[in-house]
């Protein structure tokens, strides 16, 4: 990583590069570990924090909740679709994230969980492709919380979402290390890193930098076909699991 220090005269700057910049997913994907190096320019060595935020292709996700009919049988009720949750989130700081700074400046940035924008539309019903209608919401009052918690909680279970209060290490003056840990069941897509250098509470300076996590493969192919020619891959999944049934009752009569 080359690092070229502004004149003397320029404020606090921050620069950063990732170790890999694109991982490939095959059916062997376990995860990938991304190391995060990053500097502090300072001509007056004030002390500092940084945050690393670090965002998935957003994502529409559908949740319904578990409700009593008849006060006798438990069933899902109407989803809801929430826009704009991205499939990954992550942060890491140097520090808890409300001691670096406060509700305002976290909020404008989306540092951290608590401040992540996740969309509710406009109230609506909406049709698919499949003939089911959803509800999609936006004012729901006290409700919205609890589906927004519920949002949250099953990315966090999936372990697409988390919160490193102390994930960022300074290694020297001036010099720091994050990790980010990709899941296996991490969507591909673009990605972005955003570092912010923070100072008495206030961000000084911000760098972004572009992750790629894209399929590799048969398994890219098959997702390129699923999504181009969805009939031809419907009709060879129907084919598939035809001459899989034909064979297993062969079998059968066989013994």
């Amino acid at each position: 990583m080359a690092f070229i220090p502004p004149p003397p005269e320029a404020g606090p700057v921050v620069s950063a590069a990732l170790t890999d910049t694109s991982v490939k997913v095959n059916s062997s994907f376990r995860g990938a570990r991304i190391v995060l190096y990053g500097a502090i320019y300072d001509p007056r060595a004030r002390p500092s924090d940084v945050v690393v935020i670090v965002r998935g292709p957003e994502q529409p996700l559908r949740i319904a909740r578990k409700t009593k009919a008849a006060g006798v049988v438990w069933v899902n009720s109407r989803p809801v679709v929430f826009q704009g949750a991205p499939g990954f989130f992550m942060t890491a700081s140097s520090r808890p994230l409300d001691q670096i700074a406060g509700f305002g400046a976290l909020r404008r940035l989306g540092a951290g969980i608590d401040h992540l924008a996740i969309n509710a539309p406009e109230e609506q019903q909406e049709e698919t492709r499949y003939g089911i209608r959803d509800m999609v919401v936006s004012r729901l009052g006290t409700d919205y919380l609890d589906w927004r918690r519920g949002v949250v909680r099953l990315k966090q279970n999936a372990g697409l979402y988390a919160a490193d209060p102390q994930g960022v290490k300074f290694v020297d003056q001036g010099l720091f290390r994050a990790e980010i840990d990709l899941p296996s069941g991490a969507p591909t897509g673009a990605y972005t890193a955003e570092i912010v250098l923070f100072q008495d509470g206030q961000p000084v300076s911000r760098r972004m930098r572009g992750l790629t996590v894209e399929k590799v493969g048969l398994e890219r192919e098959l997702y390129l076909l699923a999504h181009r020619r969805p009939w031809l891959y419907g009709l060879a999944s129907v084919m598939i699991a035809l001459a899989a049934g034909w064979a297993a009752s062969a079998v059968f009569r066989r013994n």
